[in-house]
């Protein structure tokens, strides 16, 4: 299995690299056949805000893995799934250089489930998603889960 990308910085003003100021931290990722996501660094370090970063798009890939698997487990296990929503926490440091990395995330998923739903079981999900999630199972810093749940009215 191979997955592919397309990375093209968009941030040559005219000069290239010429200064460390003479050039902007953006690019796009332009994968074929697949909208454009415009992207830029972290904003504390002087990236563009309103666009998505790497930090942004590994968080976001971590949950996003996570709730499809959830919601396979949950099929699965005849658990019926209204809504899911999930808010991550990521925790980063930077080092004394300047490099950075995240150190944990917290995934905070917020679910809906139909009335009569086993919430234990619901639950106990959450538990062995880890042990098959490609990006959970990829990264080298803890991830931990706290859902919420709510049964429909």
């Amino acid at each position: 299995m191979t997955h592919a990308s397309r990375i093209v910085w968009t941030g040559n003003r005219g000069e290239g690299t010429a200064h460390y100021r003479s050039y902007d931290r953006t690019w796009d990722i332009a994968v074929p056949g697949k909208p454009v996501i415009s992207c830029s660094n972290d904003p504390l370090i002087g990236g563009d805000p309103a666009k998505m970063n790497p930090e942004d798009l590994l968080l976001s890939a971590l949950s996003a893995c996570h709730m499809l698997w959830y919601l396979h487990y949950a099929a699965d296990a005849g658990i019926v799934v209204k809504a899911y929503e999930d808010e991550p926490l990521g925790i980063a440091e930077t080092g004394p250089g300047g490099a950075g990395r995240f150190v944990s995330a917290t995934l905070r998923p917020r679910i809906t489930v139909r009335a009569g739903t086993n919430l234990a079981e619901a639950r106990k999900i959450h538990d062995r998603i880890h042990e098959v999630c490609f990006i959970a199972r990829s990264v080298s810093f803890p991830v931990t889960c706290e859902p919420v749940f709510t049964v429909e009215a």
